[in-house]
């Protein structure tokens, strides 16, 4: 019995050799357990090492294998070829990124806007660690773990239309992960991120398509944590004007 193949379309660019991006068709085994990754590094193991992209735990938990399959984002890690058998599978890197090779995107937009949002524990005043912990009950916990559970996979990004369109947008995971810290009943920080969290680059921006928290593989929910943020952010203005004194 003849061995069964898939196709797959793959994104190439190559900055040091070509101008313009092209696609180039490759046939791998079709194999039932094979994901998207197993077919790309079987082509490069085998087929053509110059092909370029990330990758590392492939267990769905570093998130660094984001790509567009047939136009979605996934994990390659997680996007199984049965998924798309007979084929072809379309492969590309992220959408609204930059592209620096092949299915490798630049990421620096990215870590700035996570790092604009403090996603640390900001506290007024630090406890010396001899005097223990921040002790925090399971329902305090629970407040905020969904949306502790964020990979930085990027999927949400290149899923989001206002990003595509307005490349200052703050984003989704940077503002899924400003609410985690919000929420965290250790945290003393929410009054330092509400001028990025309330800029009109950050939540006001965000049209509730919902297609970042559709495409999220561990449902932090990030839409879901924008509009909590919208709700937060009326009642601050509410507040400024009503009780100027005891605004947040």
């Amino acid at each position: 019995m003849a061995e069964r193949t898939i196709t797959l379309e793959v994104f190439r660019y190559r900055p040091d050799s070509e101008q313009e991006p092209t696609f180039q068709s490759y046939t791998v085994p079709y194999r039932e357990d094979w994901v998207v990754l197993d077919a790309l590094n079987y082509l490069k193991d085998e087929t053509d090492g110059s092909l370029s992209f990330r990758w590392s735990c492939r267990m769905g938990v570093c998130g660094s294998c984001g790509m567009m399959v047939n136009g979605t984002p996934r994990l390659s890690c997680s996007a199984f070829l049965k998924e798309y058998y007979p084929g072809p599978v379309r492969v590309e890197p992220l959408a609204n990124f930059p592209v620096e090779r092949d299915l490798i995107v630049g990421i620096d937009d990215f870590m700035n806007k996570l790092k604009s949002v403090k996603p640390w524990i900001v506290r007024d005043k630090e406890q010396p660690v001899s005097e223990g912990e921040y002790r925090q009950s399971p329902a305090q916990l629970a407040t905020f773990k969904q949306y502790s559970m964020c990979i930085n996979c990027m999927l949400c990004y290149a899923a989001c239309p206002v990003y595509g369109l307005q490349p200052d947008f703050v984003g989704p995971a940077a503002i899924a992960l400003a609410h985690r810290y919000n929420l965290d009943s250790r945290d003393q920080g929410q009054s330092l991120r509400k001028e990025v969290v309330f800029s009109h680059e950050a939540v006001w921006e965000c049209t509730f398509v919902g297609e970042c928290s559709v495409v999220c593989p561990k449902d932090v929910d990030p839409a879901g944590a924008i509009q909590q943020e919208k709700a937060l952010g009326a009642l601050d203005l509410v507040k400024s004007v009503l009780m100027p004194w005891g605004s947040r």
